[in-house]
């Protein structure tokens, strides 16, 4: 008996017995649509955090400062005041590796325009954090290196942070209060979504640096410098001339630890992928145990079906069929019905991941890998849990299951 008879042989089989295969498929099925589906909502959920990544900037190194010591207690990363203007103006000048150079410092204020107010962020920054940090402008312009010199009151506003006080109408010429003082809003941000983190780049105020530092909040040191290296390639050489800079102009010993801390957004890509890597083992891992469940019905319903046939096994080994060709039937007959269940379940895991990705805002990507990885462990089900089954029918003494009733 060749394979494409074993084929034959196993549909007319499962015909003859429709709605018991199908419970019996029911298993598979529901167990390779549940891991279509998390593949999918995990595969979305990593590109989304990927794109979150690139709209933070590309090629980008934060500079912070380091934690705080006092005695025995460390305090919490950025904690230590070290990093001042005169740092990042000196890491664009000296360092050949890097082409854009945005310190900021950022703290939250209560913003009024006639009888709307709202509490949001205010971030001091300078004229390259729109290219270090990937923004675009959506309307009016961005404040010049000559504005950060002068200490003008200027703001370029978020969109959310526009609807909030403006509604409809253009912000840009018109005045805010920041706490008080007054400033001109020159530009509006095109719409950046969550970039990850705490804040929302959609609902912030950004000012110059030094009208932020000096006139603002007081502030004599920086929270944070953003760098933007020439190419990805040139990434780890930034960070090494930076490190070199700071070390020197801080006059840190070779035996002292840095004062600051460098993050790459390398290193934050790399934890977005080993995060995204648990999370789809996770989920793929409870969603496997369904076609566990499964297999174990698909074995269940061959034994059923062995002990129901043991008389025909009896009469095929009578006329001359080997042990072999019993168990290869059976066996197929169990991939048979895990493959169309594989088949069933990646059709719906396909709908499932469609109709969770139009009807809400969760992403959700069904990969080729995805579909292959089912289908091939649906068949593996239908073989692992087939074969004792086969074997048994195999095993049978043929004058026994001639005499079966």
């Amino acid at each position: 008996m060749n394979l494409w008879e074993s084929i034959s042989i196993a549909l007319e089989g499962l015909a003859a017995n429709k709605m018991r295969s199908i419970l019996t498929m029911l298993g598979v099925v529901i167990g390779v649509a549940a891991v279509i589906t998390m593949l999918a909502l995990a595969g979305g959920a990593k590109a989304r955090m990927m794109n979150q990544i690139k709209q933070m900037g590309t090629n980008v190194l934060t500079v912070m400062a380091n934690r705080s010591r006092r005695g025995g207690i460390t305090g919490s990363s950025g904690s230590r005041q070290s990093l001042t203007l005169s740092d990042a103006e000196a890491i664009a000048d000296q360092c050949s590796s890097v082409v854009g150079v945005a310190p900021e410092v950022s703290s939250n204020a209560q913003i009024k325009y006639r009888n709307q107010n709202t509490n949001t962020s205010v971030l001091g920054t300078t004229s390259d954090y729109p290219s270090v940090r990937n923004y675009r402008i959506r309307e009016g312009e961005f404040f010049t290196d000559r504005d950060v010199r002068a200490v003008r009151k200027l703001a370029v506003i978020g969109p959310t942070t526009a609807e909030n006080l403006f509604g409809g109408s253009s912000p840009v010429g018109k005045a805010i209060s920041i706490q008080g003082t007054r400033f001109t809003v020159i530009g509006v941000t095109a719409e950046k979504g969550m970039a990850g983190g705490f804040r929302d780049p959609d609902d912030q105020i950004i000012i110059p640096v030094t009208t932020a530092m000096r006139r603002m909040f007081g502030l004599e040191y920086v929270r944070a410098i953003n760098v933007q290296a020439a190419g990805m390639e040139l990434m780890e050489q930034a960070e090494m001339e930076i490190t070199a800079l700071l070390r020197k102009r801080h006059r840190l010993a070779d035996n002292t630890e840095d004062d600051f801390i460098i993050r790459s957004q390398a290193e934050i890509i790399d934890m977005a992928n080993e995060t995204s890597g648990v999370f789809t083992l996770l989920l793929g891992g409870i969603a496997s145990v369904s076609l566990l469940v499964g297999g174990i019905g698909i074995m269940n319903i061959m034994l059923v079906s062995v002990t129901e046939r043991t008389r025909e096994i009896g009469i095929r080994i009578a006329v001359g069929a080997r042990g072999r060709d019993i168990q290869i039937q059976f066996l197929v007959e169990a991939m048979v019905l895990s493959m169309l269940g594989g088949i069933v379940g990646i059709l719906l895991g396909m709908l499932g991941a469609f109709l969770i990705k139009s009807f809400s805002t969760i992403a959700a990507s069904v990969s080729m890998a995805s579909i292959i990885l089912s289908f091939g462990f649906a068949a593996l089900v239908g073989i692992f849990f087939g074969f004792y089954p086969a074997r048994t029918a195999s095993r049978l003494d043929p004058i026994e299951a001639l005499r079966y009733e």
